[in-house]
């Protein structure tokens, strides 16, 4: 069974959390920044077949490179016309992570090439900076980011999703095992509210 670990827990710097998922294909969902993710990585595991990024704002990707040439793997994100993205994936596109198979869920309104990875199986989401938890959400003012649009990006995944969800693993903060679909929901409300 896969287990998901955030290599960014603690790290006290600019970072996003970056999480290890080990398994039948050991993945790290984003890498982070200004923090030792190779060192964090070997510390559950020597093998590392792939990055599969949420996006590439700094703090998600900074310790790429670092990441990739450590391990000699490929980085898969949905802009492959970014400098560090190997490959590309697609909205509606089934990915291998860990032992289950997530579905790419192309958000944007955060950034334009922002994605979640929602495994239906488990009832698991990777929600990068969409939303977080208690009812937050993704800024809208930085470059490439639009209120309604995220607004329509949190509505698709509560459209994909539904209450069997058992956990958001977002980009900053504490994971949402307790009601995370009532907190996409709040989120929703919060974004058009705000």
């Amino acid at each position: 069974m896969s287990t998901i670990t955030n290599i960014a827990a603690g790290v006290q710097a600019f970072t996003s959390n970056a999480f290890l998922v080990t398994g039948d294909r050991t993945i790290l969902v984003d890498a982070g920044n200004e923090f030792d993710a190779p060192e964090r990585i070997k510390a559950h595991t020597d093998d590392l077949d792939a990055v599969v990024l949420t996006h590439t704002h700094p703090d998600h990707i900074g310790n790429l490179t670092a990441v990739t040439e450590a391990f000699n793997v490929e980085t898969w994100g949905f802009d492959p016309s970014h400098a560090l993205v190997d490959n590309p994936i697609a909205d509606g596109e089934r990915i291998p992570i860990g032992d289950s198979t997530y579905e790419v869920l192309h958000t944007p309104g955060h950034k334009d090439d922002h994605c979640c990875l929602y495994a239906s199986a488990t009832g698991t989401l990777f929600a990068g900076d969409l939303v977080f938890a208690n009812g937050s959400f993704g800024r809208t003012d930085l470059e490439e980011g639009n209120r309604e649009t995220l607004v329509e990006s949190i509505e698709y995944v509560l459209s994909k999703t539904d209450e069997t969800l058992t956990a958001i693993h977002t980009g900053h903060g504490a994971s949402v095992t307790d009601s995370p679909y009532d907190n996409i929901e709040l989120a929703r409300r919060a974004a058009e509210l705000y």
